[in-house]
């Protein structure tokens, strides 16, 4: 099974996005995923909290067989870093780039309708259980339109009907509650500990996930409906012994060209 190696970046003072992506072009380290970090949506309570002392700029995925090198995860380049390697099934790494292209810039027909469920939203006092607060609907009203991409971390409970349990989430996510709201778990992979990467996570997470959406409107219109509710507390809750969610957004290609700015 192939290994993919997943950096949270904090740069250092007067480094960009835009700087660090095109010194990576130039070593031909092409990422399979870069997105600018832009909320937790879920904060992780139990393993590498943290990570929740420094604000991040940038998440990268990358082939393990093509690390980073180290002269940009120094210093002179970053201020805080973070690493985790999960195998990930090769039939989800076969043709990544342009099925993910086709997610990032869709075509007529592509993204799906909302469901209407923001018309009566279901609420909760927070969304640390994967549902609608008032505070994480306010904020997605304000944010700019286009997709969303949501790092998952996942650590499970150590038994089989955990295991069956969230394997149950995970069909229902790609059959209904999550497909009809355009989410698409692009990227899944079971975490391999002891990569000797720089920075390396060493706090127990099982999984990783990254989850697409067309919008955070579609996200939170999940989050909003009694369908994605009832399975998440029946199936996804009961699962897990912690977990967090990073909101991203994806960065066009474009910005790898000497004319990006971000």
């Amino acid at each position: 099974m192939p290994l993919a190696t997943l950096h949270l970046l904090a740069f250092s003072p007067g480094r960009t996005i835009a700087q660090f992506l095109r010194a990576l072009s130039s070593q031909s380290v092409k990422p399979l995923v870069a997105a600018k970090v832009v909320r937790w949506i879920i904060k992780p309570e139990k393993f590498s909290t943290h990570l929740l002392n420094q604000e991040w700029d940038l998440l990268v995925i990358v082939p393990a067989a093509t690390q980073i090198p180290d002269a940009y995860t120094g210093e002179d380049w970053i201020r805080r870093h973070w690493s985790i390697t999960a195998g990930v099934p090769g039939k989800v790494l076969n043709n990544f780039e342009e099925r993910n292209q086709r997610l990032l810039q869709p075509q007529e027909g592509d993204v799906r309708d909302l469901t209407g469920s923001l018309d009566n939203p279901r609420k909760a006092s927070s969304s640390q259980g994967l549902e609608l607060s008032d505070e994480l609907l306010s904020w997605s009203q304000t944010f700019r339109p286009g997709a969303v991409s949501m790092l998952n971390l996942l650590s499970f409970k150590p038994t089989k009907e955990a295991h069956e349990s969230y394997l149950r989430y995970g069909k229902s996510f790609a059959e209904s509650i999550g497909s009809r709201r355009g989410g698409n778990a692009k990227i899944v992979g079971k975490v391999v500990p002891d990569q000797k990467t720089a920075d390396e996570d060493r706090y127990g997470w099982d999984e990783i996930a990254l989850a697409h959406y067309p919008s955070i409107n579609h996200f939170v219109d999940m989050l909003a409906s009694e369908d994605y509710q009832k399975v998440n507390h029946e199936s996804r809750l009961p699962a897990l012994r912690d977990t967090c969610i990073l909101c991203t957004s994806e960065i066009d290609e474009e910005v790898f060209s000497k004319k990006a700015r971000l």
